[in-house]
Order: structure tokens, then sequence, then C-alpha cells
């Protein structure tokens, strides 16, 4: 049986990584590293980085993999990402067919929380079902970009006694969510929020969280949203890529 460690690393400080995940991290025999391109050689290096930080197990070997990239062309999005997880989940078995003996342990570093808008869990857990490579798996959580985001502003997430809705600027595109005070979108890439910007709504927005490059906005809606899409361009373009993270809420007194 081979073991597999899935690893939630913090949103981008090294700081974030808590005393479980070191301890997981060394207990590994190897280490996968994704490279995803010169757009994102940053977050390579910061996984580097942090083991190379936290790391005591000098026999921790690392194993690159060059990730595929989803195909964006077309209107279905969900065929797409299926597209991609499972020619993923093909790397990650021949990987461990080819890396990982019987009885050793494998490593994957995810950025945030592997339970929030991450899919190596829902890859892996998928290679376990298969049953075509013996595995099992854990999952060390991490502090996540959402939980980052709030301490960066200095807010609580929820009000008192209310929910907090999660969701996607793609969802957020096609209608403010119904009954929901306070709204947390994570992947916007169409910046979703300049739609909304005739509600009454608040925004705390912040873009590489924990990190050198990190970038911060909030006020409201009406009176922000061109200077967040105009630091989040001007962001892009100098750095090659961005994750940011957002909550509208709508105003009150409970902070």
């Amino acid at each position: 049986m081979r073991k597999i460690l899935i690893i939630g690393i913090g949103a981008g400080d090294p700081d974030y990584l808590t005393f479980q995940a070191v301890k997981a991290l060394n207990a590994a025999d190897i280490v996968f590293i994704p490279d995803k391109g010169t757009e994102k050689a940053r977050l390579r290096r910061l996984r580097v980085d942090i083991c190379d930080r936290f790391l005591t197990n000098k026999a921790v070997r690392f194993v690159e993999m060059r990730m595929p990239e989803r195909r964006t062309d077309g209107d279905d999005y969900k065929s797409s990402v299926g597209d991609w997880h499972a020619e993923i989940e093909a790397m990650y078995e021949a990987l461990f067919a080819a890396e990982l003996r019987e009885g050793m342990c494998g490593a994957f570093l995810v950025w945030g929380d592997p339970t929030l808008y991450d899919s190596t869990l829902r890859i892996i857990a998928r290679i376990k079902e298969k049953g075509r490579i013996a595995i099992d798996y854990d999952v060390i959580p991490g502090i996540s970009a959402v939980q980052a985001l709030a301490a960066k502003h200095r807010i609580a997430l929820n009000r008192i006694g209310e929910p907090v809705h999660l969701t996607t600027g793609r969802k957020l595109a096609e209608a403010l969510p119904e009954g929901s005070g306070d709204i947390v979108v994570l992947l916007d890439g169409v910046q979703a929020f300049k739609r909304h910007v005739d509600t009454p709504l608040e925004i705390y927005w912040g873009a590489y969280l924990g990190m050198e490059e990190e970038v911060l906005a909030a006020g409201k809606l009406s009176d922000v949203a061109e200077e967040i899409a105009t630091l989040r361009e001007a962001a892009r373009q100098k750095n090659g890529w961005i994750m940011d993270v957002y909550l509208l809420r709508k105003p009150g007194n409970d902070p």
C-alpha cells in the first residue's frame, strides 16, 4: 500500500504552515512539486522555499510534475474540467507506479486548504476508488485564502447568527445568491463584482494574500469597483498571474 498525504500549506505566507503540516511533510519519502509553467513559477518557488525551511528529513526526494492545462474554449465548463481532471488523474497514477514503491509515502503541497476549491483531494479519492493502484491518503488542513482575507481586513467572516455563502465568480456573474448577506467569492477571472455595483454592498478584496505581492482594498462596492479592477489588472500584468478572493457584504452595524 502506498500512502498519499494531501497537505494544506496556507495562502502564501510560510508562517501559515501548521505544526501538523510540518510533521506530515517530514513523514514523506517523496514530495510532488507541480510545474504550471513560467506564469506560475512563483508558486513553485514558494513550495520549494517551504520545503527548504521546514524539511529536516534530508532523505525526502522531490519529483516535479508538468501539469496539463485546462481547455478554456467552448461553453461546457464542467466538461472541460472533467477532461482536465482525467488527464491529471492518469498522470498521478503513472507517477505513483513509477516513483512510489509499496510502503512509501508521497506528499502533495496544496495551496490554501485542500478541502476548499482545490481538486487534488477529489482526484486522489478517485484513484483510490478505482483501485488500479493501491493507495490510502490523509488530508492535512491549511489556512485558506478566505481565512487570510478576513484576518488581513480585521473583520469576522460572518455576522452574528448569520450564514456565509461561498461561491465562484462564474456563479456570481449569473446572479447574487438569494438570502445571503455575506458572500465570499473565489476564482473570479471575470471580475463579476463589477456587475453588481448598483447593489448596496461593501467589498473586502485581497490578492496574493500572505505573499510579498499582497494587495488589499475595501470600501463601498460602487466606490471601489473600478479601483479594484485596475489594481487587479496591474498586478496580473506585473506578476503574470493572480490569485484573489473577496467578501461582499451588506452594510450594517454588526462588523
